[in-house]
């Protein structure tokens, strides 16, 4: 990537992970590729078992930028990247999930966006360009691909069709937009809330087209069982159903929420 593409602008990479060992190294590799020189990449883990922290303490003796948030006492995804964008130098942070399923190339798309002017980026995977490749077999691919297609119809008909992909997760977003929208939520939900308030407040945010594909190694964490969808599902749904009946002003707005 071409270094100038966001001058004088540090970019903050975000990665939560819990068993990524074998995919936190060579993703941090690659997405450096795809990053300014003096992009910042911090890992938050939550004490994985499987060590993946220990892979990062290691990697950090060559890589100044790199930084790791160890978490022994507290879990789960959305405290994990709050945990990450409070200690991000960033004016730009970008985050997604660690293994692979969204491909670390794409993040130059999303820094572009920024740079032409939008205040948040999503890689979207219902937008024209953008897709899911389900693999054979794969029930967590076609779990997550059903649960986030389903879940999406119904949230755009309650809070815009004029947006496509509300459970995405992979962003570059602005630090002063975070600042004045915390993440709320448990799990995935954290991301309704934040596009559809980055939007009624009055920030540009845009999607930019990705093909989501299978994990390279380890567990996926939505699920494969209908059992799992719903126990995820609902609250996204009471979200959605709540944020349609929240007033929220623009950011211009004194007291906006």
């Amino acid at each position: 990537m071409n270094d100038s593409a966001i001058p004088r602008r540090r970019v903050s990479v975000v990665f939560p992970t819990y068993n990524e060992r074998d995919n936190i190294a060579p993703l941090i590799r690659e997405v450096l590729r795809h990053t300014p020189a003096d992009t910042e990449v911090i890992v938050v883990d939550d004490d994985s078992p499987d060590g993946t922290w220990k892979i990062v303490e290691e990697m950090q003796q060559g890589l100044p930028n790199l930084r790791l948030i160890h978490r022994t006492s507290e879990r789960g995804l959305t405290s994990a990247l709050r945990a990450g964008i409070a200690a991000a130098a960033g004016e730009v942070v970008v985050w997604a999930d660690c293994d692979f399923s969204m491909p670390p190339a794409k993040v130059e798309d999303l820094l572009a966006e920024i740079e032409k002017g939008a205040d948040a980026a999503v890689g979207s995977r219902f937008v024209e360009g953008g897709g899911v490749r389900i693999i054979h077999g794969s029930g967590d691919t076609l779990m997550a691909y059903l649960m986030s297609r389903t879940l999406n119809r119904f949230i755009r008909r309650v809070l815009g069709r004029d947006f496509y992909d509300y459970t995405s997760g992979f962003i570059a977003v602005r630090k002063r937009v975070l600042d004045r929208i915390p993440l709320r939520g448990g799990y995935g939900e954290y991301f309704i809330d934040l596009v559809h308030r980055a939007r009624k407040m009055g920030f540009v945010v845009v999607e930019s087209p990705y093909l989501c594909v299978e994990r390279r190694s380890g567990t996926g964490k939505t699920g494969q069982k209908f059992g799992d969808f719903l126990r995820k599902g609902w609250k996204y749904v009471w979200l959605t159903v709540k944020l349609r009946f929240t007033k929220i002003r623009k950011a211009t707005d004194k007291g906006a929420t």
